[in-house]
C-alpha cells in the first residue's frame, strides 16, 4: 500500500508540473506571438494531453549535460 501511495503522489506531482509548464508556456507564446503561431496550431491547442517522463538512473547533472552535448545534430 505504501508503494501505491508513493507512486500516486509522484504521478500527481509530475502531472501537475507538466500541466503547469504547458499552460504557462502556451500563455506566454500566445501573448508574444499569437498572430504567428495561430496558423500552426491544430484545433487551437499548443500541446497534446499526453507527456513522457523518464529517469536517467541516478546520473549526475554533469553526466546528463555531457550526454546531451555529445549528441549528433541533424544534417540540414
Amino acid at each position: 500500500m505504501y508503494a501505491q501511495a508513493a507512486t500516486s503522489s509522484t504521478t500527481c506531482t509530475s502531472t501537475w508540473l507538466v500541466n503547469s509548464l504547458k499552460g504557462v508556456s502556451a500563455r506566454l507564446l500566445r501573448k508574444d506571438y499569437d498572430a504567428h503561431v495561430r496558423r500552426y496550431l491544430w484545433g487551437g491547442h499548443f500541446w497534446s494531453g499526453s507527456y513522457f517522463a523518464g529517469s536517467c538512473g541516478g546520473a549526475t547533472l554533469t553526466v546528463v549535460q555531457q550526454y546531451i552535448e555529445r549528441q549528433q545534430r541533424p544534417v540540414s
